[in-house]
């Protein structure tokens, strides 16, 4: 009977539809974590440091499959979201949107347009900055990592402790500094 009962939960279980991230109006994935924000990265960046946390752009477009792999496998894992919402503050760009940008350099230009001057082919991109940027740098030139496309939790949650810790100040590149973890945490998948 324990048995029946266990097997049915299961089933049940199983049929349960995906839970589908929320869509915002303009098609792109919403999420807790994100900032609505006037999209000026040197006051972004400012807030982002005043918060004690580090700057993270997402770019993204309608109908990714890639950003919806990541808002609905890879963004909701329990240590993923917590990095998220305790670490960075993240401004998303839509990769063909029109809302201006302005970037660390002053220039200011429409998603579409910046994300070309960026030289960001794929979505999702994830973009993070030291903290602090000169004045005469543009986004693409201050990143201190990019992460291009759609990573399993592992890897994701070690590039932003890897970053949260600037690890990328050090002599470990953030593919040993993922090795290590992998390895000292026993991580088999």
């Amino acid at each position: 009977m324990l048995l029946r009962s266990i097997l049915h939960a299961a089933a049940i279980i199983i049929a349960l539809p995906v839970i589908a991230a929320t869509l915002g109006d303009d098609g792109l994935h919403k999420a807790d974590w994100m900032r609505e924000t006037f999209k000026d990265l040197r006051e972004d960046l400012d807030e982002a440091n005043a918060e004690g946390k580090r700057l993270m752009v997402i770019i993204e477009q309608r109908g990714c499959i890639y950003c919806t792999k990541m808002h609905e496998e890879v963004f909701p894992v329990p240590e993923v979201a917590a990095a998220l919402n305790d670490n960075f503050f993240v401004v998303q760009i839509n990769m063909f949107g029109d809302v201006e940008v302005t970037d660390f350099d002053g220039t200011t230009l429409p998603e579409k347009e910046m994300v070309q001057r960026w030289n960001a082919l794929f979505t999702p991109t994830l973009m993070f900055f030291p903290k602090q940027v000169t004045p005469d740098q543009n986004a693409a030139e201050a990143a201190v990592a990019v992460m291009p496309g759609a990573f399993g939790r592992w890897t994701t949650l070690n590039l932003l402790n890897w970053i949260n810790e600037e690890g990328y100040l050090g002599d470990e590149s953030f593919q040993r500094y993922h090795a290590r973890i992998i390895l000292e945490q026993g991580i088999t998948e």
